[in-house]
């Protein structure tokens, strides 16, 4: 291995790296970038609508939502002809979604009318909203579908929705401006970004109450420049990787302990993260910078950094 980590290195290719495609959306440009994983090149960029931001693929890979945010929209991408092919019905200005493991309900947050949309994906219509506080933005569906959680920027809440009574059932208090949300792979926790708190909350799920309160302290930069945003954490346990924005780092944390074991420094005001289907790469988006950083999470370090559009915001691997 040591004797192929040079040419590795060289090819692009991160250590471990599974082949799959790399999907990001750029805020400024109205389009998706495609990053092959294997060469760690830009190979293909696909037009959207304006101002794309989340982005996630369809429990089959066969397709990918896109956010369009100043189009009202969630549109529906074709991976195989790499066009739009329909919109669905989302809501006011819709910024982040989730999908629930059944395939069919993708849960949008509109910030700008204080509700979650509840669209069903085959048949592209609205089954039913729910009002949640001022500004929702993160969307999370628990493993086992339970649950959907909204956060709101200005209310600074965590609601939960019990998808089966369609309603919103409790709400969990958090730090200034909750921006991310996501369970464990066991559905037991929830972690939560709040980027004006600078913290972020780890949530017991049977609770809902706060267990734990993770802050940032980087030397050189200031307090106010530490803004968690996205969070992603590996389905061993093991690691909590946290986007810093401004801050222009990755603070990864122990997930047993949730001692922060140490900063990597990426691009300029990095946003949202997601990992290969192996673990062992993580990619995030770095916006003002305009690029990609590539992460081996078993050595902890950057090992590549991808040029794409203006503003990248989203991110979703398939493969």
């Amino acid at each position: 291995m040591k004797r192929l980590l040079p040419a590795l290195l060289l090819l692009g290719l991160a250590p471990g790296a599974s082949a799959g495609t790399i999907y990001v959306s750029n805020e400024k440009d109205n389009t998706v970038s495609v990053i092959d994983s294997t060469s760690l090149q830009v190979v293909d960029t696909i037009k959207v609508g304006r101002r794309p931001r989340g982005i996630t693929l369809s429990k089959d890979g066969a397709h990918l939502y896109v956010c369009a945010s100043d189009d009202d929209a969630v549109q529906v991408v074709d991976l195989a002809t790499k066009k739009v092919v329909h919109d669905l019905p989302s809501g006011d200005d819709p910024e982040l979604f989730a999908l629930h493991p059944d395939g069919r309900q993708l849960f949008i947050a509109n910030e700008d009318s204080n509700v979650v949309t509840v669209v069903d994906v085959p048949t592209r219509r609205v089954t039913y909203q729910v009002d949640v506080g001022v500004e929702p933005e993160g969307m999370a569906v628990s493993p086992d579908g339970r649950w959907a959680v909204n956060t709101s920027e200005t209310t600074n809440m965590v609601h939960w929705i019990d998808t089966e009574k369609r309603t919103t059932v409790d709400h969990t208090q958090v730090g200034a401006r909750p921006r991310y949300a996501t369970f464990s792979k066991d559905g037991r926790q929830l972690w939560v970004s709040s980027e004006i708190g600078g913290t972020v909350a780890v949530i017991d799920a049977a609770t809902r109450q706060v267990t734990k309160t993770i802050g940032f302290k980087l030397k050189g930069i200031a307090q106010d420049k530490i803004q968690p945003v996205g969070v992603r954490l590996t389905d061993d346990g093991r690691y909590a990787f946290v986007a810093l924005g401004p801050a222009n780092h990755v603070a990864v944390i122990d997930a047993q302990t949730h001692e922060v074991k140490q900063y990597l420094l990426v691009g300029r005001r990095v946003w949202q993260m997601d990992l290969s289907a192996d673990q062992k790469t993580l990619f995030t988006t770095n916006g003002v910078s305009g690029d990609v950083s590539v992460i081996d999470v078993d050595k902890l370090s950057v090992v590549k950094t991808v040029k794409v559009g203006r503003y990248p915001w989203g991110v979703a691997v398939k493969g």
